[in-house]
């Protein structure tokens, strides 16, 4: 009788479809529109707050130590990564992402209560882990619903939405305005309006639990009813899943053995000198750009921010053109040279100026579509979500340190001495990628075999 069952059981396998080769399906739309909205959600909540504490400096006392804090205190948050993965491991994708933009938006209105520093500082450490979430859980979910070959494709689009509620938070930021001293509130506040849209969105279109998460949990009869009743009964698990263990925790230890040392060190550093920079510059762009007297700021900001979308798209259309190595080596050299000579050249004009700072920020933010896959290619698959946790945490201090220092940087030495040091971060992420970043385009590494 247990023979028969397995047998039936062996040919319903063998008439199913593995569902990573489906087409796309309703199912996959809805799980790429809750995550790009999340995306735009995330870009805009850490956007804001720039804008906001420029404003709040011409109505309250608030020192550059305060600015810088609050300014980095989503990207604190941010550090979160590595745990939040591993939580979502245990407890499932689908419920942090249905909590998550309500408590962000939450936490993002009681700005409208408060103006206490300390309290908004710790208010937007919060937002940073609720941005974590959607940083880690949400591409997650992303990779596993989606069919073979969109997944990483899909994946590398995310950076657009994201740029988009960066950019997005910027225009609105510069236009509210005449509400005194209330206006910074006010508008750091709007973080919550996307939030929301994307949690009810998550709320109306429940997002579908992952078939791969609850397979790795033994749960595989309930991901192949998951699978049936969002994608129809012709679809299952792969079969490698059928049979498939848990998988042991991996010791983060390992990333630090003399097998992955290198590249642990080539993905936490690369990441976090062009967090640095990206951050710092982009967060406090008014500031900056108000010290390096380039005239007419809102609309100088506006065709910056404008150059950080194309540089983003022209990222997107070079990827896999050129090697990721190459990719990876000249754009830190390129980016610490155009803002190395606006820091040390005197005198430009300031059209000059912001036509070098607009090259910078294209060349710097086509740099940001490696910051995906780079880290997922660079580890093995049995350390690959330890490891890729690992250079987001890494990176988000480094984040969390530009965003900081900048407006302490500016103060102390003007915008010079802020531009100085991001081009020195730049150089030494150029350095430390020509001697260690391996190459990891299977297109370039089957080249270079071949030519061998």
């Amino acid at each position: 009788m247990e023979n028969n069952t397995q047998t039936t059981r062996e040919k319903i396998i063998k008439t199913k479809k593995n569902y990573k080769r489906a087409p796309l399906m309703p199912v996959h739309l809805r799980v790429m529109i809750a995550v790009i909205l999340g995306q735009i959600a995330c870009g805009y909540a850490l956007g804001i707050s720039g804008t906001a504490l420029s404003n709040a400096a011409k109505y309250i006392d608030i020192s550059d130590l305060w600015t810088g804090l609050i300014g980095a205190g989503s990207l604190i948050g941010l550090a979160g990564s590595l745990l939040i993965g591993r939580l979502s491991d245990k407890i499932g994708r689908r419920q942090l992402l249905m909590i998550n933009m309500y408590i962000l938006a939450g936490l993002t209105l009681i700005h409208l209560l408060t103006a206490n520093l300390l309290l908004t500082f710790i208010i937007r450490i919060g937002i940073g882990l609720m941005i974590a979430v959607d940083y880690t859980v949400g591409n997650a979910l992303l990779t596993e619903w989606l069919p073979k070959g969109e997944d990483s494709k899909r994946q590398s689009h995310l950076l657009i939405y994201w740029t988009i509620g960066f950019i997005l938070s910027y225009i609105v930021g510069t236009l509210i305005t005449g509400l005194g001293a209330y206006t910074w509130q006010l508008i750091i506040a709007t973080g919550a309006v996307p939030a929301i849209i994307t949690a009810l969105f998550r709320s109306f279109f429940p997002l579908p639990a992952s078939p791969t998460w609850l397979a790795s949990k033994g749960k595989v009869k309930k991901a192949n009813k998951i699978i049936s009743k969002h994608m129809g009964h012709k679809w299952r698990l792969p079969k490698r899943f059928m049979k498939k263990k848990a998988p042991k925790d991996i010791a983060w230890g390992i990333l630090f053995s003399k097998k992955y040392l290198r590249r642990t060190l080539v993905g936490g550093i690369f990441y976090a000198c062009q967090a640095f920079s990206f951050f710092g510059i982009s967060i406090f762009l008014p500031i900056l750009l108000s010290s390096i007297n380039i005239t007419g700021g809102s609309i100088s900001g506006i065709i910056y921010n404008g150059g950080m979308f194309v540089g983003v798209l022209f990222g997107i259309f070079i990827f896999n053109k050129i090697s990721r190595r190459t990719f990876l080596v000249g754009n830190f050299l390129t980016s610490a040279v155009l803002i190395g000579i606006m820091a040390l050249v005197p005198g430009l004009d300031s059209m000059i100026k912001l036509s070098i700072f607009t090259i910078f920020a294209i060349i710097l933010s086509s740099g940001l579509v490696l910051d995906y896959p780079y880290p997922t290619e660079l580890f093995g698959i049995k350390v690959r979500g330890t490891g890729v946790g690992t250079c987001i945490t890494i990176s988000r201090f480094g984040a969390a340190a530009g965003t900081f220092l900048l407006p302490v940087l500016t103060n102390i030495g003007g915008a010079k001495l802020a531009m100085l040091v991001c081009a020195i971060v730049l150089l030494f992420a150029f350095i430390v990628c020509l001697i260690w970043a391996p190459e990891t385009s299977p297109k370039f590494i089957k080249a270079e075999q071949n030519n061998n």
